[in-house]
């Protein structure tokens, strides 16, 4: 009787044992850590990131997670600033245990936290910070970039202006990195396709320039062909209010990186410039594919409003993580690198190929004129040009420089 009872006993402490182990590996999940900017200009870009990766997280969850374990997320912001932003990275990794890091519009922050993530070895996804540095010359084993970048923009930019009949050009922008770094790509690209265009001149401004008609009346007084505006988002806002207000929009063609995107344009509503050339990753109405009207709806019904660029960065994040993991068969860092190295997932603008080279997003640019259309209360673009990933994609030979110097 004894030795019954304390079999029992035993039998019943080992299944509490299991149970205890099995509700711990189930409760078990794969954490995210995002350091982004949420206050400030800055978020009418991000949050968009953050909301459409929440939407994505959870249809993969319902689904059954990742190997049976939910994608959980959080958030972190920065509030623009690099020493924030990174003393929250730090956190999230030592103290929340995070197994993936994800961010950040700010270039400088991202280069900093993936110089952390590179010394921790753990993988840092770049969700909206453009400089090309990133998976360019500062790139490494566990960087990945889910946007376009500089380079990037600067050949899809060059692809589309060559086919127009401008020659003689005028560049202005913001006096940082961003600025320059978008003006040189473009006219550089330019110059190869096109060899007979002229540079006139230079404009630069600080970043958070109140006044921009000085500048704009110093352009139009060179009488130019069409002019290069290279801003970050902080300025594009404000400077396409300069041009309507000026009238420099009807006074000469210009270029603006995101022009025609409803980041942009929305905050100005109808009063936005028409005429603006401009390019992006996306658009809520182009391409006009199955895929993108089921995410647009999606994402309108969860939040109340059209997603922007920021939503096919954030979405397509999150299906590079669970797809990446599924192809790894387990979870586990070194696996989950090797696997999302030439990985490709769908998307609403199609599928989609992160370059095993470089740990780059492959994606396509589209190039249209910004215009108003019935029953829209934003602008939209028309004349939309596609220009493929691989065309927009910075040659493998130049990384291998800039990895090099």
């Amino acid at each position: 009787m004894k030795t019954s009872l304390r079999f029992f006993c035993f039998a019943a402490l080992v299944c509490c044992s299991l149970l205890t182990v099995s509700s711990a590996f189930a409760a078990k999940t794969i954490k995210v850590g995002i350091v982004d900017t949420y206050s400030g200009p800055a978020s009418t870009y991000t949050n968009d990131v953050r909301d459409a990766f929440a939407l994505a997280a959870g249809k993969i969850n319902a689904a059954g997670g990742i190997f049976g374990q939910q994608l959980e997320f959080i958030t972190r912001d920065s509030k623009f600033k690099v020493d924030l932003g990174l003393s929250a990275a730090k956190e999230l990794v030592m103290r929340e245990e995070v197994d993936i890091l994800m961010g950040t519009i700010n270039s400088s922050l991202a280069l900093a936290i993936s110089n952390f993530a590179k010394q921790e070895k753990i993988p840092f996804l770049v969700t909206f910070a453009k400089s090309a540095k990133i998976t360019g010359e500062k790139g490494h084993r566990y960087v990945f970039s889910m946007n376009e970048n500089t380079a990037m923009i600067g050949k899809a930019a060059a692809a589309g202006l060559a086919k127009k009949p401008y020659t003689r050009y005028w560049i202005a922008g913001d006096d940082y990195e961003y600025g320059h770094a978008v003006a040189d790509a473009v006219w550089e690209n330019l110059k190869q396709l096109k060899p007979e265009v002229k540079l006139l001149g230079k404009s630069w401004w600080k970043v958070g320039e109140p006044d921009f008609t000085p500048y704009i009346t110093a352009m139009l007084a060179e009488k130019p062909d069409a002019v290069i505006i290279a801003t970050g988002g902080r300025d594009c806002v404000p400077f396409l209010k300069a041009a309507q207000a000026t009238g420099f929009n009807t006074q000469v063609p210009f270029y603006m990186h995101t022009g025609t995107e409803v980041s942009t344009l929305k905050p100005l509503g109808l009063s936005a410039p028409e005429g603006v050339i401009g390019t992006a990753n996306y658009h809520s109405y182009y391409p006009d594919t199955v895929e993108n009207r089921a995410f647009v709806a999606e994402f309108e019904k969860a939040y109340g409003r059209t997603p922007a660029v920021g939503a096919l960065y954030g979405y397509i994040a999150a299906q590079f993580i669970s797809e990446a993991y599924a192809k790894a068969g387990e979870v586990d860092t070194e696996k989950f690198i090797d696997a999302l190295e030439g990985l490709s997932v769908d998307s609403p603008v199609g599928q989609v190929t992160m370059r095993a080279e470089d740990h780059q997003v492959m994606l396509p640019m589209f190039m249209g004129v910004t215009t108003k259309a019935a029953g829209k209360s934003v602008l939209v673009a028309r004349d939309i040009v596609t220009i493929s990933a691989t065309e927009a994609m910075p040659s493998l030979d130049a990384i291998r420089k800039a990895r090099q110097n």
